[in-house]
């Protein structure tokens, strides 16, 4: 099972707000709506998955365990920072991009 920590639920939201107010290209509400679509399903896969990796980088270790890497396009690159109890539930702390990760 999938569940969603309110942190991640915020970094939704935030993600919305910041492509429907982007300041490069204005995007159609078709389009904000399919790319958040997107990124949550690939959350959903997430307990699927038969390999987790650990966390990297530092940024991200200070949010969970575990990370899942969603490559939107050659630029963006989405991370979804979770951890897994003993049950095998998935809890996603964080989503966060390549251009909010610091190495």
């Amino acid at each position: 099972m999938v569940l969603f920590k309110q942190t991640a639920r915020e970094d939704l939201k935030e993600i919305r707000i910041g492509l429907l107010y982007w300041e490069k290209i204005e995007l159609s509400k078709n389009f904000i709506h399919s790319y958040m679509d997107d990124i949550i399903d690939e959350c959903y896969l997430i307990d699927k998955k038969t390999v987790h990796f650990n966390t990297t980088y530092e940024t991200h270790k200070k949010y969970g365990e575990k990370v899942h890497t969603y490559r939107r396009n050659a630029n963006t690159t989405w991370y979804i920072i979770y951890n897994i109890d003993e049950n095998g539930n998935i809890f996603i702390n964080k989503i966060i991009s390549n251009y909010m990760t610091v190495s």
